[in-house]
């Protein structure tokens, strides 16, 4: 009876060798409340909505389905457990039910392995007249409360905690293609993880800013480049622009101009001195159509005031133009 009842909470969320190996331990029969370090991996679609605008439902299910179960696989494969999916979210746990003392390696690892999958996965989405997703990941290491949550009519096994809280925070910040991890986690993973800059960020329920590090790879294992070829516009394209802090616009708004272009991203020029992560609303008004609205995150600094910025948030319309505009772009410099 034992037995079944792990199998039945369990096997459809962790693999038969975390399964396996919690039936064979004494805590798989302390499946109640415990304080417990775990790492915690989220994940998130950028711009998923405005992706799929134009789609029937029967494809929208399809594109999520295939993206859930790649993810799914290789969180698996790592021996995470999944806590949940929330649309096109993914939480995902590192050390319960079971801890090892890899945890936060083979977090920082799945993550790497998560960005390589979608590549492949883009590729089927192509052939498949699909859109092209972009996913960000963040793994964070901290004390939560592990065990089972809910009612007599719902129950499942999950985590609570200031951590998690902390994970959501860190995955808000990064744009497509890239992972972020903590200090925490980077301190717990081990030498063989390399990364870029270190970076901090204001987080709800802290005194002092989260430090994180935008991962590079894991031993010869890297984080897939998702950069473009930029190019240099001729005319600049001017914005409006505000800085958006959590869901809410500043009033104030400020001038910059678009210098270079690639169908996701950018090279900004701006009088106002702006941090990294910083998110943005770029309000364009291009001569003889209808404004345009651009969500954008800035990943980088640059010498005399430009910052790199990547798109958040582009409808396909939208994109569309963007790629035109590039396209001119390349034909007059050629």
């Amino acid at each position: 009876l034992r037995n079944t009842f792990i199998r039945g909470l369990f096997g459809r969320y962790v693999s038969e060798e975390v399964v396996s190996g919690l039936l064979a331990s004494p805590e798989g029969t302390r499946l109640g409340g415990e304080n417990r370090q775990v790492t915690l991996l989220m994940s998130d679609l950028r711009g998923f909505t405005p992706l799929t605008e134009g789609l029937s439902p029967e494809q929208v299910l399809t594109l999520l389905n295939s993206y859930l179960a790649t993810m799914a696989d290789v969180i698996l494969a790592h021996q995470g457990t999944i806590d949940e999916f929330v649309g096109d979210g993914i939480l995902a746990i590192f050390g319960a039910p079971l801890a090892r003392e890899d945890d936060a390696a083979r977090a920082v690892a799945c993550a790497v392995a998560m960005q390589a999958a979608i590549v492949g996965l883009n590729e089927k989405n192509a052939a498949g007249g699909l859109p092209h997703l972009e996913m960000g990941v963040a793994v964070h290491t901290g004390e939560v409360i592990v065990g089972n949550i809910g009612s007599e009519r719902r129950t499942k096994y999950g985590v609570v905690g200031s951590a998690v809280n902390h994970a959501g925070r860190i995955e808000s910040f990064t744009v497509g293609g890239q992972v972020l991890i903590s200090e925490a986690t980077l301190h717990e993973a081990g030498g063989r993880v390399r990364v870029g800059a270190r970076l901090k960020i204001d987080a709800k329920g802290t005194r002092e800013p989260i430090v994180v590090y935008d991962l590079s790879g894991v031993g010869e294992e890297g984080v897939p480049d998702p950069a473009e070829e930029v190019v240099a516009l001729r005319d600049p394209l001017r914005a409006l622009c505000h800085v958006v802090e959590g869901k809410r616009v500043e009033a104030e708004a400020f001038g910059a101009e678009i210098v270079e272009l690639s169908p996701h991203g950018a090279s900004v020029v701006s009088p106002r001195r702006l941090r990294p992560l910083s998110n943005l609303k770029l309000e364009l008004r291009p001569p003889g159509t209808d404004p345009v609205e651009l969500y954008a995150k800035v990943v980088s600094l640059a010498p005399g005031g430009s910052v790199t910025v990547r798109f958040t948030s582009l409808p396909a319309d939208v994109e569309r133009w963007l790629r035109d505009l590039v396209a001119q772009a390349r034909r007059s410099r050629d």
